[in-house]
This record gives C-alpha cells, sequence and structure tokens, in this order.
C-alpha cells in the first residue's frame, strides 16, 4: 500500500480512496483510487504471495492526454504493466480514465 501511494504522490494531482467527502473533492483533474480484490498465490496453504488488484480512475472534465501521460509515465517508470479504458459520465459531466493493474502487497 505504501508504494501505492508513493507512486500516486509523484503525478502530483490530488487523491483519495474510493472518493472525497462531499463537499471536498476538488476541481479535476483528479483520482480515486480502490483495492477492489487480491490475486494471492497461495502454497502449503498459506498466501505465499500476495497480489493486490488495483484501480486507478482519473477524473477530468476535459479529455486532457497531458494528465494521463503524467500517469502512465509514473506507472511505466515503475514497471507496471496497466489495461486503460475510459468513459464519459454523464451525470458528473467528466471523463473518467481507467487505469487496472495489480500490485505486489
Amino acid at each position: 500500500m505504501d508504494k501505492l501511494l508513493a507512486i500516486l504522490a509523484e503525478v502530483g494531482i490530488p487523491f483519495a480512496y474510493d472518493h472525497f467527502a462531499e463537499g471536498e473533492s476538488p476541481d479535476p483533474p483528479f483520482i480515486c483510487y480502490l483495492l477492489p480484490g487480491t490475486n494471492h498465490f497461495a502454497a502449503d496453504g498459506i498466501a505465499y504471495f500476495k497480489i493486490n488488484e488495483v484501480n486507478i480512475e482519473l477524473y477530468t472534465d476535459i479529455k486532457d492526454l497531458d494528465v494521463e501521460q503524467r500517469l502512465e509515465a509514473v506507472l511505466d517508470q515503475h514497471g507496471i504493466f496497466y489495461a486503460k479504458s475510459e468513459v464519459w459520465i454523464e451525470s458528473e459531466r467528466l471523463y473518467e480514465v481507467l487505469y487496472s493493474f495489480e500490485l505486489e502487497a
């Protein structure tokens, strides 16, 4: 978890786990991250190698290739292989660019 927080801090934009408290959401761009599951490797009945699933949700009010490239450069620098998808959230008037990957716990 410390590694993930250090990675997010390197990007240089506000971030929070799951969501920002009501009324405390910063102006875009910002990041919400989640740890939706695990993919541990078991050996001899124990979690021998612990792996967290990670979702980084980048929110922007315009399509912002510069901030996407900045985030991707940090992930690349740390050798993180990620899947990327994007959606426009009409009700929020925000783009969500989702980066999904696994990270050693």
